[in-house]
């Protein structure tokens, strides 16, 4: 009884520590599952592997109903959020701020890719895999070929605008759903105010009843976490793990100077201290940290940007969509990285020509990244054979894709909001002082 009391105590305490205190659920979340899939993993022989895989399946369930959900509002919510963010622009101001928009994308993407170059060949990762006896070929059919062919760089490039629109809502092709919502957009700004307005207020009910189901949605948090987390423990070899620990070390020190970057672009253009923005947005990064899916959390993040970091909504509604969508630098980075280590790592000679086809498939190539789990590694496919590296070596990424895909997704959703503080500096303070909407 002297026990049960003191549980009870302390699981009381714990909720009042954690009421309404997001970030702190989640990382007791992370703690909780992390250790419990180290429990479980079968590999410690506490339980069979067919016991730890019926226990994996649950334990992923709230986290499955946490993405199912949010990704059923997901194409409504882009459709509406990008169609309001137009409109609330006039044509003049939205032709600099969508030029300035992709072109500050492109910039940042360029540094990743810099970035991730730089540090692949100064730490190498891919030699001391080499100096272990390198890599060796798989037989083909091992490899996931059917995802593979389906991603091609110069086809997702041509294949932009949409001859399906339908197709691509109903397929989740994020990139297509936002071209083809760009265009509505921009055909609605020329149309009489009398006849758009209804469409903008239709607009504005659909993403209200989108973001109700989020909020729903947001209270599976720590349990999908936790259910994720452990899941994912259970399922990682520690042998695989130790193997690649040198690569995933070369990685994430690249995120981290990527985030460095992220800081100083924010301090020099808005005087924001970093300290402050990153407290700011510590929910919104636990997230995405925990679910490994820049999409998943787009609703939180366009929240966290009007609420907590005072964007104008005009700007969020525009840069978060469409930021998830192709403004992949983390994805890139990674991309970049695990390139030049398989390069390594077979012993393949990178020529300064083969470099400058990997900068420019690598921009291409993120705009098309999925804001999904795994979708770097699925694009990086594509991006290997069109430098002449095997695609073999993927097997070996699988493996632990989903460690660094926390990491690299966490980095996206930061440049996401980033970019917001940016454009909210140069668009959203001259709107707000003009009190500019123009359809609504």
């Amino acid at each position: 009884m002297i026990i049960i009391s003191s549980l009870n105590r302390l699981a009381h305490q714990l909720s009042k520590l954690t009421r309404r205190k997001l970030w702190l659920q989640v990382i007791i979340a992370i703690i909780l599952g992390v250790s419990l899939g180290i429990f479980l993993n079968p590999e410690n022989g506490y339980i069979s592997l067919s016991s730890s895989k019926v226990a994996s399946e649950w334990l992923n369930l709230p986290g499955v109903v946490f993405l199912r959900l949010v990704q059923m509002v997901m194409i409504p919510l882009v459709f509406t959020s990008i169609i309001l963010g137009i409109v609330s622009n006039n044509t003049d101001n939205l032709k600099r701020f969508g030029l300035r928009l992709l072109s500050y994308f492109l910039f940042t993407t360029i540094i990743a890719i810099v970035i991730g170059l730089a540090i692949s060949f100064l730490m190498a990762p891919g030699d001391l895999v080499k100096e272990l006896g390198g890599l060796t070929a798989i037989p083909d059919d091992a490899l996931p070929t059917e995802q593979i062919e389906q991603i091609s760089v110069p086809g997702a490039i041509s294949n932009l605008i949409p001859s399906n629109p339908l197709s691509s809502m109903l397929t989740g092709e994020m990139l297509g759903v936002v071209v083809f919502t760009v265009i509505i957009g921009i055909a609605i700004t020329q149309l009489q105010v009398g006849l758009a307005r209804p469409l903008v207020k239709v607009s504005e009910a659909i993403q209200n009843i989108c973001m109700t189901v989020v909020s729903w949605a947001m209270m599976l948090v720590p349990y999908a976490v936790f259910g994720l987390m452990a899941a994912l423990v259970m399922n990682i070899g520690y042998d695989v793990l130790i193997g690649l620990g040198y690569y995933m070390i070369v990685v994430v020190i690249g995120l981290v100077i990527l985030l460095i970057a992220y800081l100083i672009i924010l301090f020099l253009f808005t005087g924001t201290k970093p300290i402050k923005f990153l407290s700011q947005i510590k929910d919104v990064l636990l997230l995405a940290f925990s679910t490994a899916s820049s999409a998943a959390v787009m609703p939180l993040t366009m929240e966290t940007a009007d609420k907590k970091l005072g964007v104008s909504s005009q700007v969020s509604d525009f840069v978060v969509p469409i930021g998830a969508t192709i403004n992949m630098d983390g994805t890139a980075l990674f991309q970049c990285v695990t390139a030049i280590f398989l390069a390594q790592a077979y012993g393949i000679e990178m020529s300064f020509m083969t470099l400058i086809l990997i900068v420019v498939t690598m921009i291409g190539a993120s705009i098309g990244t999925p804001a999904i789990p795994g979708g770097g590694v699925i694009i990086l496919a594509s991006v290997l054979g069109g430098i002449g590296v095997p695609t073999d070596g993927l097997i070996v990424i699988v493996g632990v894709d989903r460690i660094l895909g926390m990491f690299r997704t966490t980095i996206n959703v930061t440049g996401d909001l980033v970019a917001c503080m940016v454009f909210n500096k140069w668009f959203g303070e001259a709107a707000n002082d003009e009190g500019q909407v123009v359809l609504s």
